[in-house]
């Protein structure tokens, strides 16, 4: 039998590399991530926060990070409300990348024994990082049935 880490965090990169606005998945520590590179965007990064044991299951709270760089026109801004680049464009497309990744989780198609605990909740961000990048960061409680027998 395997540890319900690594199954639980294959089981979401998996699901996040299926996604057309994903092209790198990584996970554990964000600030040793290269970011610099831009050609890892758009990104979706995997943390597991912590474990609780529940005896027939274990909730994990994860955080998922899926952001993308923010591409900045030259030009003069003329509209005020959207800018001179595609900062909104990044926020709603990362923002339907934790959508489909929450969908497939809720109606149990990312494992079987898997499960959505509770309400996720989403937070926006923009610069957060060195490179100009803006995302969104979905931290949610995940449930996962415990396979270990006493032996």
């Amino acid at each position: 039998m395997t540890s319900h880490y690594y199954e639980i965090t294959q089981a979401i990169k998996d699901q996040l590399n299926k996604d057309l606005f994903v092209n790198t998945v990584t996970i554990g520590d964000i600030f040793k991530v290269d970011l610099n590179k831009q050609t890892i965007f758009p990104l979706s990064h995997i943390i597991i926060n912590s474990a609780t044991y529940q005896g027939v299951t274990w909730n994990y709270n994860i955080s998922i990070l899926c952001m993308d760089i923010v591409d900045e026109s030259k030009s003069l801004t003329t509209d005020i409300f959207l800018g001179n680049d595609n900062e909104q464009d990044v926020l709603n497309t990362q923002l339907m990348v934790v959508n489909r990744f929450l969908e497939v989780l809720r109606r149990g198609d990312l494992a079987e024994d898997y499960e959505l605990v509770g309400t996720p909740s989403v937070e926006f961000f923009t610069e957060r990082f060195e490179n100009k990048l803006a995302g969104v960061t979905v931290t949610f409680e995940m449930a996962i049935s415990n396979q270990m027998g006493i032996c």
